[in-house]
């Protein structure tokens, strides 16, 4: 007959928690339910499509007077505007495209994208701290640019995927294996062209490489290929994300890479494939405090990597300050510190902490996909305002790059 110690000690076995299997059954129900919530918001079929736009909105984009929207759309004859229920005229933004195209034959700084000479923008956005900003600044800023008339490559690099998400790829369930950048670059035989792996999106002018969980795989990997004696030293781990970006080049003008929040193989390969870096950081200390270590260890692994032939010219490096609220007096402080330290690396304009932002995203849109008639105006006004400014500045970088005024 067991003793009374035994018969306490096998309650306690049985009320023990195993957390490999907890996590496990918690990520299985997740999951599922997450897909209910997804078919519930969205029908099995359904797919993301991008709103249409008002003329003011279109005169905007475009640089243009209302009145000369109007002109167009009877000049050109792919464009069919919708009308609302007020009467007033809304355009795709493949309607957009054909004006800014028919306004380049005459006078092609109405056409923005690459010429003879330029090379491939490749910006990559990194932080090692969560709660940055570093998706939502990478998601906006592509989106921005393919408003603009930019061919827009986003390479989603975090195994988080959120950006694939945002771009209508759920990561569980429309992001199979080898449809990853990591299909392109990993190191077997099964390695796949990146061109095979690029995703149209909703959005004209914007592509999509997804991503998921299989991104990992790279981490893993590489320490094997760095012990192999009998490796192509013209091909090593900080190459591949640039070299498979390299046969893509043609097709676009930027390419926008939110990379993994951690200092990995997979975040240094795709620093030494950009032409510029974005570094965002949320002006509180901790994460100021954060960054620096980040800043630190960055320097340290890119001397290495430079040492071995990794290439780290770039046209521009700059800090965004994100979630910046302008009552609170601290973080005044910490952009003004950074500011003092950093000079004009740190950009002008900042990404306001915005409800607009929050609320679009909250039915996985940005603001630029949400209508101002789906929230207070002045507070989208605000938002937009907030977004496109520090986007333009980016934007003028680019230019600069190119040598264009």
């Amino acid at each position: 007959m067991p003793t009374k110690a035994a018969i306490v000690e096998k309650a306690k076995r049985a009320s023990q928690v195993s957390i490999d299997e907890t996590i496990a059954q918690d990520s299985t129900m997740l999951s599922s339910q997450l897909q209910v919530l997804f078919e519930r918001l969205f029908s099995p079929d359904a797919r993301k499509s991008l709103r249409r736009f008002s003329s003011t909105e279109t005169a905007k984009l475009l640089g243009v007077t209302d009145s000369y929207v109007r002109h167009l759309a009877a000049q050109v004859e792919s464009i069919n505007p919708e009308k609302t229920a007020a009467g007033r005229r809304v355009f795709s933004l493949e309607e957009i495209h054909a004006m800014r195209q028919h306004l380049g034959r005459t006078k092609p700084s109405y056409l923005p994208m690459r010429r003879p000479g330029d090379h491939l923008q490749v910006i990559a956005v990194t932080n090692f701290k969560g709660g940055s900003g570093k998706t939502t600044t990478s998601i906006h800023l592509a989106q921005f640019l393919a408003l603009r008339g930019y061919r827009v490559l986003a390479v989603d690099l975090d195994p988080q995927a959120s950006m694939s998400a945002m771009l209508g790829y759920q990561p569980e369930f429309d992001v199979g294996e080898n449809e990853t950048l990591y299909g392109a670059i990993k190191y077997d035989e099964t390695r796949r062209d990146v061109a095979d792996i690029v995703r149209q999106t909703y959005f004209p002018g914007l592509d999509l490489i997804p991503g998921n969980l299989e991104l990992h795989e790279f981490e893993h990997d590489t320490p094997k290929a760095l012990a192999d004696t009998n490796r192509d030293d013209k091909d090593m781990f900080f190459m591949r994300v640039g070299n498979a970006l390299h046969s893509l080049e043609e097709n676009y003008d930027v390419v926008i890479i939110d990379c993994p929040p951690t200092l990995g193989f997979l975040t240094l390969s795709a620093l030494c494939a950009a032409t510029a870096v974005l570094i965002t950081v949320h002006p509180q200390m901790l994460d100021v405090a954060s960054m620096n270590q980040f800043l630190t260890m960055t320097s340290d692994l890119l001397s290495v990597v430079k040492e071995a032939g990794g290439n780290l010219d770039y046209d521009w490096m700059r800090y965004l300050v994100t979630r910046y609220e302008a009552n609170d007096g601290p973080q005044a402080q910490i952009v003004a510190f950074l500011r003092s330290l950093f000079g004009e690396r740190v950009l002008t304009s900042m990404m306001v902490k915005s409800t607009a932002v929050s609320d679009a995203g909250l039915s996985k849109q940005t603001i630029y996909e949400a209508g101002r008639e789906t929230m207070h105006r002045q507070t989208y006004d605000r938002g937009v305002e907030s977004v496109d400014s520090v986007n333009a500045e980016v934007e003028q970088l680019i230019r600069s790059a190119w040598s264009r005024t």
